[in-house]
């Protein structure tokens, strides 16, 4: 996409965040922070982070919307015209994830993403029939994919498979071998790559071509907002707008996918989930190390297995992926040092991507601050996760 040919702008994006409790403490995603409530991450995204869009993907319970409406009703916050909520220096867009699980297949998660307070609250009356406890996140619902899709077309909103290739709850990971299979391609305008999988393994199948590609932190405290996100052209911060560039329809779109390393995922490489050995990406389901029944067949395995096209061959308009690495990963950036790299540059994306490494090393000194420009460069090494066990960086 040319810049120079409309007026659309570049947003930092992160649109899957988890909810970790309500302001009465009442728990919304099991394993998440409590300290996450909608407030808090509205604030973190804002003033720390620097990301312009966020999706809350727990905006489904009933607790969280009465705090949205309270922060509305006070003047903090405001519902747009064109969808969305406006919070300080960011617009919520909100989402739910659930959990479907179809008979002979696995489990497998969708985000459900709405363009209304209103809308949503619709659609958790018709969750409530379908779950057993509507105030928590994830839930596994009695439907099918394609209802899902229908109830969300219905209110205006669209359904992205969430981490497709992970293999706990990932559509291809755990659910099918093809999109369409369990549900209706045609109404399914991205899909979220998950934090072990790139750009350049995706697009090794076929009928991802024309799906935009969603690199999201899928955060589970606030540390973890903005460990994915992508720079999404628009013209302007708005559901609306959000929906066109899903569609890349008149000149918006992704314009580019910040995401890990794929080696630094949970579940690049196959590995015993006991013993944590790596192992063949054809291994049975016994460890032969140690015994336990339980490999964990990693990301690029599954992908190896379902690749009907070449390593390198892209459709024209998938933007570029670019490894990043959140500060957590950089070693010696601990919080007292982010709090310092804060209280000097402003957010996150102030740090990765427009500080000099001069003034980097002013704060840092120069040895940190030469791992951030390198981690910028992709130039870090990078010993890679399997398993639920992270990849870490092995520079120093």
């Amino acid at each position: 996409m040319d810049k120079k040919s409309h007026p659309w702008k570049p947003f930092f994006c992160d649109m899957h965040i988890h909810i970790g409790g309500t302001r009465s403490g009442r728990p919304v995603k099991i394993t998440a922070s409590r300290s996450m409530t909608i407030t808090r991450i509205l604030e973190e995204a804002s003033n720390r982070k620097g990301m312009e869009m966020i999706g809350v993907i727990d905006a489904h319970s009933p607790e969280v919307q009465e705090e949205l409406l309270d922060l509305i009703s006070q003047g903090e916050a405001r519902e747009l015209d064109a969808g969305g909520i406006a919070f300080q220096q960011t617009v919520l867009i909100l989402g739910c994830e659930v959990e479907i699980k179809e008979e002979g297949r696995g489990e497998a998660h969708f985000l459900v993403y709405l363009p209304t307070l209103a809308a949503m609250q619709a659609f958790t009356r018709w969750l409530s029939a379908r779950c057993k406890n509507v105030h928590l996140s994830s839930q596994r619902i009695h439907a099918s994919i394609q209802d899902l899709q229908e109830i969300a077309s219905e209110l205006g909103g669209t359904v992205v498979p969430a981490h497709i290739f992970t293999p706990h709850k990932g559509l291809y990971g755990s659910c099918t071998d093809s999109m369409r299979e369990v549900m209706n391609p045609g109404l399914v305008e991205a899909v979220e790559l998950g934090l072990s999988a790139n750009t350049q393994m995706a697009d090794q199948i076929s009928e991802l071509w024309d799906k935009t590609f969603l690199t999201n932190s899928d955060a589970h405290s606030l540390g973890k907002i903005g460990r994915e996100y992508q720079s999404i052209l628009m013209a302007e911060r708005s559901y609306t707008e959000w929906r066109k560039a899903l569609k890349r329809e008149d000149g918006r779109g992704v314009l580019v996918n910040y995401g890990l390393s794929p080696q630094l995922g949970k579940y690049h490489l196959t590995a015993c989930q006991g013993c944590q050995t790596l192992l063949p990406p054809d291994s049975s389901l016994r460890c032969p190390v140690c015994g336990f029944k339980r490999v964990v067949r990693g990301v690029a395995a599954r992908i190896e297995q379902l690749a009907d096209r070449e390593l390198g061959q892209h459709p024209s308009f998938r933007p570029p992926y670019v490894e990043q690495v959140p500060l957590e990963f950089i070693p010696g950036v601990g919080p007292k040092l982010l709090q310092k790299l804060y209280a000097t540059f402003g957010t996150q994306m102030d740090v990765l991507h427009r500080a000099s490494e001069q003034d980097l090393a002013d704060v840092t000194g120069e040895k940190i601050a030469a791992l951030i420009v390198r981690a910028r460069e992709g130039g870090l090494a990078v010993q890679a996760g399997a398993a639920g066990t992270y990849g870490r960086i092995v520079d120093r």
